[in-house]
């Protein structure tokens, strides 16, 4: 493993944008996929609760977060905004709202 490493964080939503609760088997396709890329992850089940406005609209979304630590190498970043941008699609979001900083492992 590198020695710089990477850490990404996603908040997934728990309901589509209409209101309806998302399948938790959906959530956990969206973990198992990250695993099966990256070989772990965490996934913070404690609700997040997020408010944003879009087009003079407020949302207030149920978040959960899945976090990834990887080699810090441009791979491993555009594989995480094509996850992105397909689970955008798949859970039919406005946004999903994706971080990523260096770390140090002691």
């Amino acid at each position: 493993m590198s020695n710089k490493l990477r850490r990404f964080e996603i908040l997934l939503p728990l309901q589509f944008n209409d209101g309806r609760a998302i399948p938790d088997n959906l959530l956990a396709e969206a973990v198992l996929e990250i695993v099966e890329n990256f070989g772990a992850a965490s996934y913070e089940p404690q609700k997040v609760e997020g408010h944003w406005r879009h087009q003079g609209v407020l949302y207030r979304d149920n978040l959960v977060k899945i976090v990834v630590d990887a080699p810090d190498e441009e791979i491993n970043r555009e594989w995480m905004r094509e996850f992105k941008a397909r689970w955008k699609e798949k859970l039919e979001q406005l946004e999903l709202w994706l971080v990523s900083y260096t770390i140090d492992l002691d």
